[in-house]
């Protein structure tokens, strides 16, 4: 179970973090339970990481959140020989 709380569009706290797959000055994506968590905006740079508690925050300007899938992995062996 993860929650997020976007403070003035400014701080974002993601907490059920298990690994921050990227991040750049206009994206970062988190691996959360079973989705990617997509943020996006300017400025964005990771402020304090503890992935012991499972916890990471942004700062930035934040202007978008969603859910991706995870892509399986063998997707594309899958896809080859269908």
């Amino acid at each position: 179970m993860e929650s997020i709380l976007i403070e003035d569009r400014k701080k974002l706290t993601l907490i059920g973090a298990l690994k921050v797959v990227s991040a750049t000055n206009t994206q970062a994506v988190v691996e959360v339970a079973n989705n990617n968590v997509v943020i996006s905006g300017s400025n964005i740079e990771v402020t304090k990481l503890n992935l012991d508690n499972k916890e990471v925050c942004f700062s930035g300007n934040i202007v978008g959140v969603k859910y991706m899938q995870k892509a399986e992995k063998g997707n594309f062996i899958k896809r080859l020989f269908k």
